[in-house]
């Protein structure tokens, strides 16, 4: 079986090919510069041009070519194919795998998800489809699997300012002026594949206590591991974590912090923090 996923799921390039998944790229060009590689070098330098320039990037989403390359391999080696894919309320990259399978003549071997998510929810269904494909079940066991996790992910963060969504058309300029005067933090959340606002706090401290609000409205499945997510560096995703893991009697050791890529950043800005958790019973 031939596992594929695009860039919006943060695996980093290492990851991937220990994990034995294909990344195909969504291009973000920015500053003249083409981000397509997912490695920690390259996302901090985005983030840091991000803060010291005034435009916003432009992202493409993967032609049908880079998927189409990837099926016709699995055709020759008579491989079934899963594609497992950034939400499509978020990009046009589930219809370009279609796009690809419709052209390949391998179609009736390619099974694509739709995951509503993106970045660590989106990786987080990526792995499990690597562990079970290792534990050799099938395209379709599989599928059922990412199914239930796709309504039992919750995925939140603050942002540190509304600049960010202003730049990408997301609120108007005169909100996101008045709300970074007034030191207001963002809270957003990925609901029905979109990211989406779930609340605003006056002050970063007030922000991330509003992410404990969300963990507890949805509360956690004890058994699944908890990510700490973030855009640049660790110092303030790391106090977050150690204060959150305090707060619930968590032991840290056993959570993990993953960095989120430039597809999904441009729009969270350079100090976001956030986690990702799977919950007891479907997300609402």
């Amino acid at each position: 079986m031939i596992l594929i996923t695009d860039s919006a799921s943060d695996i980093l390039e290492d990851e991937a090919a220990d994990l034995r998944v294909h990344l195909v790229p969504l291009d973000i060009m920015f500053a003249g510069e083409h981000f397509t590689s997912n490695t920690h070098e390259t996302f901090d330098n985005f983030y840091r041009l991000l803060a010291e320039r005034d435009d916003f990037p432009v992202t493409s989403q993967p032609s049908p070519e880079a998927y189409l390359e990837l099926y016709q391999k699995a055709r020759r080696e008579q491989e079934e194919v899963l594609v497992i894919c950034l939400s499509g309320a978020l990009s046009g990259t589930v219809e370009s795998a279609r796009i690809a399978a419709d052209l390949s003549g391998w179609q009736d071997h390619i099974t694509i998800v739709d995951t509503r998510h993106a970045i660590a929810s989106q990786r987080l269904m990526v792995e499990e489809a690597a562990r079970m494909r290792d534990e050799g079940k099938s395209v379709q066991e599989i599928v059922a699997h990412l199914e239930f996790l796709r309504d039992h992910i919750r995925i939140c963060g603050v942002l540190d300012k509304l600049e960010y969504l202003r730049r990408g058309g997301r609120i108007p300029a005169g909100l996101a002026k008045v709300g970074d005067l007034l030191s207001i933090k963002a809270v957003v959340a990925v609901n029905d594949g979109a990211v989406s606002p779930v609340g605003k706090a006056r002050g970063r401290h007030a922000g991330e206590k509003r992410l404990y609000q969300e963990f507890e409205k949805h509360p956690h499945n004890p058994a699944w591991q908890i990510t700490f997510v973030y855009s640049l560096g660790l110092k303030i995703v790391k106090e977050f974590a150690d204060a959150f893991c305090e707060h619930y009697s968590i032991d840290c050791m056993k959570t993990r912090m993953i960095q989120i890529g430039p597809t999904i950043g441009a729009h969270l800005g350079p100090d976001c923090v956030g986690l990702c958790f799977v919950t007891k019973d479907p997300v609402q």
